[in-house]
Order: structure tokens, then sequence, then C-alpha cells
């Protein structure tokens, strides 16, 4: 028998593959673009003379769309093994199978390689169901299922290893699944400009999670840097790795917060070997679909600056988005069936249609259908008859001119005027009259006013989205979770944290969500926290009140906390520090209450830089609702919009004589924020 290779002899013998791999794609990638070239050449010479019923035009154009298909996923492979190069392995499982003597050795990396294709991987894919092994089981007894069953056996010897730019660092045997000091080396480096991938570090309870595929509906309640959002991802990376007939990247929608924080985990899936996904914010989504009932939009952060000036606000907010108040609109539209109707008898070139036909019709035959859009089905009922009887087509005018008979039956299809109408009916003050051009709603009548749409209206399913991300699932409302499950009919990953709910109370969703997608929802508590150094994490839980947080242990320096007597005192305070300190921070936040303060504080901090030290202003960033990149150096912005990063210093600025009922969860989402050092600046 040979003797065993070492880990660095392994990775010299995998880096040779890789080389080898790499020459033969970029073969293929350049012998398909020759293909692709000869292919359009040829169809540019010959198109003139192809037969007349397109038959070999069909076959040129399968093949060229099958020529640039294979180049593609040559593309893709290019990729992954260029990543590879930097890292092509991290752990290693020596596993004995039931029956036999010897033990098979199972590298895990970000990604499958082998000598040619379809061979045996010389790197397993971390999403393979053999590396589990690496992730849920110590040595001794294990087993993973595999396409043919449950293999059991026997867990001799686990490593694991560190490579950079194809050197290795260092590599060593674990008697554990995840060593804590690699955990603890990985936690305690300085925070990226984008999130972390985990694969090195996965915890069992996380793995459980991103390997789940038989749940539809998924809730994670994660405390602050439990992982929650790196392991929706991963396991979105998993799905995608082992669904590849019937998922696509194109196929999975996240509802991200905003475009900063959508940045912020942009690269994840692609480090995982994947393509990226589509994201965007449910605010963005609801203010396009009602683009044609108002012409502007609260978002949720004009609701939060509203609230943090007015208390008061929460409550009418509270109350629209209530399920008593989706009771009471659900009511309201049904009413609407005979109250908005004028039926009339249709008649059109000698064919007609009877009021009584009509009221049969759109009470009896289409019922189904949503209102405002009935009396469209029943006009195209009509014009078939009318087509049948008079022996051709209607051209699109007269297609038109009859829908609109049938159309004028409705006192108004307005959306805008029907759901102020409700509003007067309910005893709340009604929507001002304005043209559609000039209408500006209040957030908290965009989600009803949206609500009422889609079940009024007959709109567009999404029925490409084949699996839906909401991350910050405590900032959604019980009308926002019908219009969720109403517009995407699909399977979910729900994730969040009651503790940052971005109200005066704290809103547990799960709670309530069985409610609306049923009880098999499968719901997932994450107690332990990666994120804060115990010092900060037992501070945080303090400001909030959190008990039941499991920590892991990495400590650090103690937060710091001071009083000062003006804002701008304690500007110069941080940053006099963050200058001390800039040469080993690669991220830092100074985190304010309002837009407005944290603007000013942008101000004052940039002049004060160009006094002090002017080569440095390019590392100052002012983060707003409109910026789109998270960037290294020191960035201003507020609690609110600071959820979901993390930085490796944080300076919360908040004034005594702030009493916002929103202060402690801004206080606990500032403090949650920092990875190592925090400093907490009062202005009294």
């Amino acid at each position: 028998m040979p003797a065993e290779k070492t880990g660095r002899e392994y990775l010299d013998q995998v880096i040779s593959c890789l080389r080898k791999r790499l020459e033969e794609v970029n073969a293929s990638i350049e012998a398909g673009t020759r293909e692709i070239e000869d292919m359009h050449e040829y169809y540019w010479e010959n198109y003139t003379e192809m037969d007349q019923y397109g038959y070999e035009e069909f076959d040129n154009r399968q093949a060229l769309l099958a020529q640039v298909n294979a180049n593609q996923e040559q593309l893709l492979l290019r990729k992954r093994f260029r990543n590879m190069m930097d890292s092509p392995f991290f752990g290693r499982v020596d596993f004995i199978y039931e029956g036999d003597e010897e033990p098979e050795q199972f590298y895990i990396g970000i990604g499958n390689l082998a000598e040619q294709a379809g061979g045996r991987p010389l790197v397993n894919d971390w999403r393979a169901p053999v590396s589990g092994l690496f992730y849920d089981y110590d040595k001794g007894p294990a087993s993973y299922e595999a396409p043919m069953g449950t293999l059991a056996g026997e867990i001799c010897s686990k490593w694991q290893y560190k490579i950079r730019r194809g050197e290795m660092i260092y590599e060593f045997e674990s008697d554990i699944k995840i060593d804590d000091d690699i955990l603890k080396a990985e936690l305690g480096s300085c925070g990226e400009v984008q999130l972390k991938n985990i694969i090195r570090t996965i915890q069992k309870e996380q793995n459980a999670i991103i390997r789940n595929t038989e749940d539809r509906i998924m809730a994670i309640q994660g405390t602050a840097g439990s992982g929650k959002t790196s392991v929706a991802l991963h396991r979105i990376a998993y799905l995608l790795y082992h669904d590849r007939k019937n998922l696509k990247s194109s196929n999975i929608l996240i509802l991200s917060p905003n475009s900063v924080f959508a940045d912020y985990i942009s690269h994840i899936l692609p480090e995982l070997g994947e393509e990226n996904i589509r994201e965007m914010s449910f605010d963005l989504f609801a203010y396009r679909d009602l683009q044609d009932i108002a012409a502007d939009c609260e978002d949720k952060y004009d609701q939060i600056e509203k609230a943090v000036q007015n208390p008061s606000t929460w409550k009418q907010y509270r109350e629209k988005q209530s399920p008593e108040f989706a009771s009471r609109l659900d009511g309201f539209m049904l009413e609407l069936e005979d109250e908005l109707m004028n039926f009339r008898e249709v008649e059109y070139k000698g064919c007609v249609m009877t009021e009584s036909e009509v009221i049969r019709l759109f009470y009896d035959r289409f019922p189904d259908i949503p209102l405002l859009s009935r009396m469209e089905a029943i006009a195209e009922y009509f014009i078939d008859q009318v087509e049948t009887l008079r022996d051709r087509d209607l051209s699109e005018e007269e297609r038109e001119e009859l829908t609109d008979k049938f159309m004028k039956m409705y006192s108004t299809r307005d959306c805008y005027v029907l759901y102020s109408r409700f509003l007067d009916r309910e005893g709340y003050r009604p929507l001002p009259k304005r043209p559609v051009e000039k209408r500006a709603l209040k957030y908290e009548d965009v989600y009803p006013l949206l609500y009422l749409k889609h079940h009024l209206i007959r709109c567009r399913t999404h029925s490409e989205i084949r699996h839906l991300v909401v991350d910050e699932m405590q900032d959604y409302s019980w009308i926002q979770y019908l219009l969720l499950q109403k517009l995407f009919p699909c399977r979910m990953t729900i994730l969040g944290d009651k503790a940052q709910t971005m109200e005066e109370e704290q809103q547990d969703v799960m709670k309530f969500l069985p409610k609306i997608f049923g009880r098999n929802i499968r719901k997932i508590y994450m107690n332990r926290s990666y994120r804060n150094t115990v010092e900060i994490a037992e501070y945080a839980n303090r400001l909030a009140g959190i008990t039941d947080m499991e920590l892991f242990e990495r400590h650090g320096e103690p937060v710091r906390e001071e009083n000062f007597i003006s804002q701008e005192k304690a500007l110069d305070a941080v940053l006099e520090g963050w200058l001390q300190a800039e040469d080993r921070l690669e991220t830092a936040a100074v985190i304010l209450m309002t837009e407005k303060e944290a603007e000013k504080a942008s101000i004052y901090l940039m002049d004060r830089l160009e006094d002090l030290a002017p080569e440095k202003t390019d590392r100052l960033f002012y983060l707003n609702r409109n910026s789109g990149k998270f960037q290294k150096g020191l960035t201003v912005t507020t609690f609110y919009l600071a959820k979901g990063l993390e930085f490796d210093r944080v300076y919360g600025v908040f004034s005594e004589k702030d009493q916002s009922s929103l202060k402690t969860q801004a206080e606990y989402i500032t403090a949650t924020r920092a990875l190592h050092e925090l400093f907490m600046y009062r202005i009294c």
C-alpha cells in the first residue's frame, strides 16, 4: 500500500490537476468561440439559399444555441477552477464504510474536481452528500444520505487546512467537527466589505438548515450574529446544486432591506460556484406595482423617520397592517360586487347580450375572476360569440370598442378611489382627491392599497420565482405576509431577529406565520451568536433584555461608554480614535438615530478630516437610503440602514435627550454591528 500523502503533497497534486483542467477548458472555450463565429459566417453567407420552409435555418439556430450554451458552461467551469486555485480544499474525512477495512479519503472544497469530467473526485463539493460527514460528526460512528440510501461507517480521522494563493498555511488533525481555534481565527479577523462565506466553519445546526430540502416554508428566528443570512444564502447554493433540472438562479428572488445590504451579500453565491440571483426590496416591488395608481410612495425609512419624531404615528400604521384591518378590507371588497356595478344590455352590430345574461355570467360563470377584471372576461366571452356569428375576427379597434361597453358598467375601477372610500367608511381620513400623477401614498397605506389591488384586479403571478428569500422578517406586517403568500406561491426561506424589530415593541412574527402559511411551516431558532466578542454581545443583550442567547467564547476589549456635552465633541473623539487605529481597521462606522443627524455628522467629519488628514478623505463615506455599495473606511449612517452589516469598530452616537420609542432598538442594533470594538457615546 503506498504511503499516505501529506496535505501539502496532495495540494501539489490538486494544483497540477487544476492547471491541466484549466488548459483543457480554455482550449474548449477557444474552439467553441471559433465554432460560433463560423456558424454566424455560414448563416449570413447562405441564409438566402436556405429552404423555403425554414428547416435548415431552424437547425442552424438550434446548433448555434447549443454551442453558445456549451460555451457558457465551460466559462462557468473555468471560473470555478480559477477560484479553486486559491484554496482548493479546506477539510478531509477518512471514512471506513461498514464491511471495509481500509478508509477512503474525502477532501472537501468549494467545488468538485476530478482528473477528467465524470471521474472520481480529487476534491468533493462542500454540498455533496459525503461532505456532511465533515460538518456533522466527530471521530467515531457516522453516516450520510447518498442517492442509493444511507451509507454508514466510522470516521477514523479528520483534517483541517488553511490554503491561500495555492500555498499551505497550516494542516492539522482534529477530533472535533470544526475546531474552535479555526472558528475564532475566522471570526477574529478584520471585517470585509462583503459578507464572508462560511463553508470552512459551518456548524452542525447550520448544516441541518442548509441541507434541508423537505420543508416548503422555513422560518429562521436568529439572534444578531447567529449567521442566519449566511446560512440562508448557503442553503440557496445547496438547493441549486441538488436540483439543477428544476431550479436555476433566475428562479430565486431575495427580498433584501436595501441596496447596500444587497451589495454586501452579492458575492456569496458566485464564491460558492453559482450565478448571482435577483434581489430587491419589497418597498421597491410595491412602488413599481402601484405606479398606475399613484405617482409616489413613502418607504419604510420614511415611516421610521416620522416615528422617531412622533411615536404616535406607529398607532395608525399598526392598525392598517393588522389582521382586523385586512378582514374589514375583505368585507368591503365583497360589498363592492353590488355597489360598483350598473348592469345593462349590450348590443353590437345585431348581436345582443341581455342584462340578465350579463348578471348571470358575472356572478355564476366568472365568480373566481377578480372583480375589476371580471367584465374583461365577459367581454371576451361576448366577442367570441360575435366572431362566431359573423364568421370573422374583429379588428383590434372593434374589440376595444366592444370591451369598453362592458367596462363602463363599473362606476369606477380606480383602486385609489375605492381604498379612499373604504378609509372614509372606517373612520380614517380619506386619501386626497388628486390625479394619478400627483398622488403620493403614506407608508401606512402602501400595502393595504396593494392588497386591495391584487384582490380586485387580475395581476401577473410570479410563477417564474420558485424560491423566495425574505430577510428581516420581523419588519414585515400581517398584511405584507398575506401579499407575499398571494404573489409568490413558492418555497420560501424567511429569516430575521425579533429583537431588531423596527417598531416601539418587539414583533414576533413566528407566532402568526403558521396562520398564513399553514401549520407545516418549519420554525427554527438560532440562539448562538458568533459575530461579536463576548463583551459586546453581553452589553447588547443587557440593552434589549435578552437572557437566552448562547455566546461563542471570543473575548476582546471592554465596551467604552463616554458622555459629551455636544455632538461635535463626540465626533471629534470619533475622528481622533479612528485616525489612530485606521491602519488596522478595515471597516468602522459612526451610527446615529436619524437621517438628518447622520448627514450633518458626515459633513462635520469631512470638514474636520480635510483639516487634520486630507489624504484620508477618500476613506469617509455617508451611507443613506440611496447608497448602493458598502466600502472600506469610516461609514456614517443611521441605525436602521446599518442592520445586517458589520464593522470592525462601531461608534454609537445618541442623545440622552432623545426620548424616541425606538431608542432601545437603535442602541441594540448599533451595538450588534460591532465585530471587535464598540464605543457608545452619549450627548448629555
